[in-house]
């Protein structure tokens, strides 16, 4: 791992280090893509889905835009073990992907040629990972928490 570092550029940097950087880095890309997408249902696809589909897709822009706020969260405190951290960076990761990107699909699913209707199912699998990384995160702080108080 050490000389992967190195090549890529990182070196003097420790593992700790790179992985928050990159708990970061996505964070920041799913909250720019989040106001991008809200921006994008708010006014172009007003007058294309039904008010109904529009609520959908903002339910997706809005858990999208959580998480990449938790993330954030993630990536800069001391409170999370690193373990725990790259943990939560897969779960936030998979579920902002299954989540939100299959209802951005539902919801504009009348305008494309692919029926979205057929993975309908990941949603809730995406939900599952996030409700999870709210469970491990709460796990973290519990065993930090009896740790202290030792």
């Amino acid at each position: 791992m050490t000389n992967l570092i190195n090549t890529i550029g990182f070196s003097g940097y420790n593992e700790t280090h790179i992985m928050n950087k990159k708990i970061l880095i996505t964070a920041s890309i799913f909250g720019l893509m989040a106001v991008v997408l809200g921006a994008f249902g708010a006014h172009a696809l007003k007058e294309l889905i039904t008010v109904e589909a529009q609520q959908t897709f903002e339910t997706g822009v809005r858990y999208q835009m959580y998480h990449a706020i938790l993330l954030l969260f993630v990536g800069s405190t001391t409170y999370i073990q690193q373990k725990t951290k790259k943990v939560l960076y897969y779960l936030i990761l998979l579920g902002i992907v299954l989540f939100s990107g299959s209802i951005y699909g539902l919801a504009t699913n009348l305008l494309t040629t692919f029926d979205f209707k057929i993975i309908g199912f990941i949603t809730p699998i995406g939900g599952l990972f996030l409700i999870l990384a709210w469970g491990v995160m709460i796990v973290n702080f519990l065993k930090n928490q009896s740790k202290n108080d030792s």
